[in-house]
């Protein structure tokens, strides 16, 4: 099977889905912006050709790249794992006839609103939501709804420029810091109360071969306002015969067919709470933040290699039994500037060291990153352990007792 992959070289962990696909018999072509030399011996082995592009995110330049590599060799697909890549890449395929997700599917999971109103249509519940072009509108909808709001941009992923707004001022500030990033149009919705985690999967032609549920110790919202905590996300190993998580399963499975999601891995938000199980953001792709590496430790497989399997052979090679749950925990400095040093740290690993799978605590004089730059962008530790509820004790230890000085 031949198959394009978009961007193999940046960010890293790209890499492993191209060697993940080379693994499974796959011949690899690649598109990207790196040079040679940035992709390096290791990968430019994995790859049976690569064509340098400008922009990965300018169709035109993808279908480009594609038609080069039609011209000697029959291309059976085009994968794309990076958010901001799906929608130029869904073009290109349907440019230059390569079955895959589709135009319609990556952009109803890149467009906030659309989104939501197709799960509702397929009885998925979820916040009311608009996409607003004026404060006018944004006023209408406060008026509507009530408050607390949440502000994003209608084709963010994750938690990327969110705002939480909970009264007209608050609003009309966060509508003028928009206005100022050059945001014509952006999606407002119902803040929802509840526990926050994601349902991710792989599927295949809309039929879940693979799935994982994972938590937010604290939610997303307050975990990036807060310095002084040091939040987690945590994956299950009690899926099976759980009642909430059959609910889950059953809800992932609407959101599938309701956005005609074929083969491809997704990642689902949800929160439960006072209103039930409700489904937020949704990606026709991998979750980020190194969940894969997580759902591999917890599961004894290569999650990647399973996604390669699934796109090259149509079908999964190994099953997730669950043997462990799995988690991160990051760990912020004390203060913006440069890390000075860390407490702590040789206490825990002494303590908890065996169920530690890796770390990183980056170097003395090293520039911290700001707290809301996400759960890998300072030091982190993640961990595994068959019994969830010890697992969450020993990450909860690590972000009481290992601390990140700086200053």
């Amino acid at each position: 099977m031949n198959i394009v992959f978009v961007e193999p070289g940046f960010p890293a962990n790209q890499r492993r889905f191209v060697h993940a696909l080379a693994s499974v018999g796959a011949t690899v072509y690649g598109i990207g912006e790196s040079t040679d030399e940035e992709l390096g011996e290791e990968l430019r082995e994995s790859l049976a050709g690569y064509y340098r592009v400008g922009n990965v995110t300018d169709a035109d330049q993808l279908i480009e790249a594609v038609r080069h590599f039609q011209r000697f060799a029959w291309i059976d697909a085009l994968e794309a794992t990076v958010e901001s890549h799906t929608l130029p890449a869904a073009r290109a395929r349907e440019a230059t006839g390569i079955p895959g997700t589709s135009v319609r599917t990556t952009w109803l999971c890149r467009d906030k609103p659309s989104m939501k109103e197709a799960l509702r249509r397929a009885g998925v519940p979820t916040a009311a939501s608009a996409a607003v072009d004026s404060s006018q509108e944004a006023k209408a909808f406060a008026d509507r709804v009530g408050y607390p709001l949440v502000l994003k941009p209608r084709a963010g992923a994750g938690a990327a420029g969110t705002v939480r707004v909970d009264n007209d001022e608050q609003l009309a500030a966060a509508l003028h810091r928009f206005g100022e990033t050059g945001a014509g149009s952006i999606a407002i919705e119902e803040f929802v109360e509840g526990h926050e985690g994601f349902y991710d999967t792989i599927s295949v032609a809309g039929h879940v071969v693979h799935d994982w549920a994972t938590h937010y110790y604290p939610n997303v919202l307050e975990a990036m306002r807060n310095r002084w905590i040091s939040p987690q996300f945590v994956t299950t190993n009690r899926m099976e015969g759980n009642p909430f998580y059959a609910e889950v399963r059953e809800l992932g499975r609407r959101v599938i067919e309701a956005l005609g999601i074929g083969t491809s891995a997704t990642h689902m938000e949800w929160f439960n709470g006072p209103k039930g199980l409700m489904f937020s953001e949704i990606g026709a792709r991998p979750p980020g933040v190194g969940c894969w590496d997580l759902y591999s430790a917890s599961n004894d497989v290569d999650v990647y290699r399973e996604w390669a399997h699934v796109i090259t052979h149509g079908a999964p090679d190994r099953p997730m039994r669950r043997p462990y749950a799995a988690g991160i925990v990051a760990l912020r400095p004390d203060a913006d500037g440069v890390v000075q040093g860390y407490s702590g740290v040789d206490e825990f690993m002494a303590a908890h060291g065996g169920w530690v799978l890796d770390t990183h605590f980056p170097g003395r004089g090293s520039a911290t990153q700001p707290v809301e730059a996400g759960y890998m962008a300072n030091a982190w530790i993640r961990m595994r352990h068959p019994d969830y509820d010890e697992l969450r004790r020993m990450l909860d230890e690590a972000g009481r007792t290992v601390h990140v000085h700086a200053g």
